[in-house]
């Protein structure tokens, strides 16, 4: 993958998060964020599930500041290449496993831990992504072929979109 492609994908997602439009990532950007993927789930933003995804939106917003507040553009290319590309698989995973285990929470219908293909249709549906290729996706994403795709198989998933091999964000 190229720097250009992967910077392209990165500033598109800093874009999408800065809700404000005033060229710095907030932590009410980050929680903006969760309240939409919930809401498109047909949560409210008070239940359990939403508030599992706020949770986790604010512990990415903290890793990703350092706990030091407002992002910058420059400042979140450098943090997320950092996390991408030499961080390591581990520390990806720790970052933004809870941000997918949170979006698995609000669509897992049959609380099996697991999304199935329905499921999937409607978390791309849900994150702002055309549904029309969620099958052809979910085949690639599903990795063992066993028809549920696992919190692993889904982070493998965002990280294989930044490195330029798979063509939907899974983040919105």
């Amino acid at each position: 993958m190229t720097t250009a492609v992967a910077n392209e994908r990165l500033v598109k997602r800093f874009d999408k998060w800065d809700s404000d439009g005033n060229g710095v990532l907030e932590l009410q950007d980050f929680a903006r964020e969760a309240e939409k993927i919930a809401q498109n789930f047909g949560k409210p933003t008070d239940s359990p599930e939403a508030r599992a995804l706020q949770d986790a939106f604010r512990g990415l917003f903290t890793q990703l500041s350092n706990g030091n507040g407002p992002i910058t553009k420059d400042q979140f290319m450098s943090a997320t290449g950092d996390l991408i590309f030499q961080a390591g698989e581990a520390n990806f995973n720790r970052a933004l496993g809870p941000v997918v285990q949170g979006i698995i929470g609000l669509c897992d219908k049959n609380d099996d831990g697991q999304i199935n293909a329905g499921e999937f249709e409607a978390w791309l549906g849900a994150i702002g992504v055309n549904r029309s290729k969620a099958q052809e996706v979910f085949r690639k994403v599903d990795a063992d072929g066993d028809g549920e795709l696992s919190l692993e198989e889904l982070l493998a998933a965002v990280r294989e979109y930044h490195f330029g091999r798979l063509d939907v964000e899974l983040l919105g």
